[in-house]
Parts: C-alpha cells; sequence; structure tokens
C-alpha cells in the first residue's frame, strides 16, 4: 500500500467514524445526572469540531499546494476521500522538488491522521534523525516524537524530540534515495 493509499484511507477513517460525537456513556447516551444542574446556554455539537477543523485544514494545505504547483488545476472534488488523488493528479506534471514536497505532505498528514485516531504507533518504526536507531515514541504534551536513546539527547541533557514533518521529510527523502540507487543500478 503506497503512502497515498495510507493517507487517503486514513482520512475517509476520520470522516466515516472519527468525526461523529464521542459516545459519553456506556450505554452510549449522555450522562445525565439526578438532582439540579443548570441547563445548558449552547447546545452540544452534533459532531468533533475539533476533528472537522483536522480535516478542513489537511484538505486547504494540499489544496493550496497544488494550486501553487498547477494554477490551473481543477476544482476539489466533493468528496474528501477523494482530495488525494485530486492532489496527485494535479501536481503530476510538477519539478521533481515539487513531487517530493507533495510526498512529503501526503506522508506527514497520513502520520497526523493515524495520531488523530489514536494510533502513536506509527512513529515507531521511523529512526531518529540524529543517533538513526530505530525506537521512536510520539509524546502528546510535546506534540512530537521523542527518540528513546539515552545517547541522544540535547546539549542540555534533554531527549531530543521531531515533528512530524521532519519524520515525513526524512522518510521521502529516504526513499527518494532509495529509487535514485536502484536506478542506477
Amino acid at each position: 500500500m503506497g503512502t497515498t493509499d495510507d493517507a487517503t484511507t486514513r482520512l475517509a477513517t476520520l470522516v466515516a467514524h472519527f468525526s461523529q460525537r464521542p459516545v459519553t456513556s456506556a450505554a452510549g447516551h449522555s450522562y445525565t445526572p439526578t438532582g439540579r444542574r443548570t441547563p445548558a446556554t449552547v447546545s452540544a455539537a452534533p459532531l468533533d469540531l475539533d476533528m472537522l477543523d483536522h480535516i478542513d485544514a489537511s484538505v486547504q494545505e494540499i489544496a493550496a499546494h497544488a494550486r501553487q504547483v498547477n494554477p490551473s488545476a481543477g476544482p476539489l472534488p466533493a468528496r474528501v476521500e477523494a482530495a488525494y488523488a485530486w492532489y496527485m493528479e494535479s501536481t503530476a506534471l510538477a519539478p521533481a522538488a515539487e513531487q517530493q514536497r507533495r510526498d512529503t505532505i501526503v506522508y506527514r498528514q497520513s502520520l497526523e491522521h493515524a495520531i488523530a485516531m489514536g494510533d502513536t504507533r506509527v512513529v515507531r518504526p521511523h529512526r531518529c534523525p540524529a543517533c538513526r536507531t530505530v525506537g521512536l515514541m510520539w509524546r502528546t504534551e510535546f506534540r512530537a516524537a521523542v527518540c528513546t536513546n539515552l545517547r541522544c539527547v540535547t546539549t542540555d541533557g534533554m531527549s531530543r524530540k521531531w515533528t512530524l514533518a521532519r519524520l515525513a521529510y526524512e522518510h521521502i527523502a529516504a526513499q527518494s534515495e532509495n529509487s535514485v540507487r536502484d536506478c542506477a543500478t
């Protein structure tokens, strides 16, 4: 499965399942305490607005890049799940550097979608950009991947932290390097 397929599948899952309002009790109903309570002044949204913002920001980012590279790119598809296919088609004739940037954006967003769904294991197989060991761990409080190698620390003794953008860049650059090496042999 390619990077675009992963991103498309994860985005479709976000739209279908994770944008809905979370269940607040085991029975699937909102918990209503007995006794007096203050009535709500604003009713709760029927869906998770943070997840909708995440989905919208992802689609807007790829649309902006596609239109920057190809001003004649057509309109975004009606279904959000088709956005990545549209992005690939719209940037297919772009220079190699822009295609690498596109692939990096798609891979980063795929990681972001997985983490938004609670799957933080997606960062573990990546190598630390500093020490090159495998075993990064996602830390939500930092919104970053942290190297678990005890020898890989900053000058002040803290574990190194890496953004998803940096991990995506390293991953796509390594893939590009490998494909060039394979073509040369």
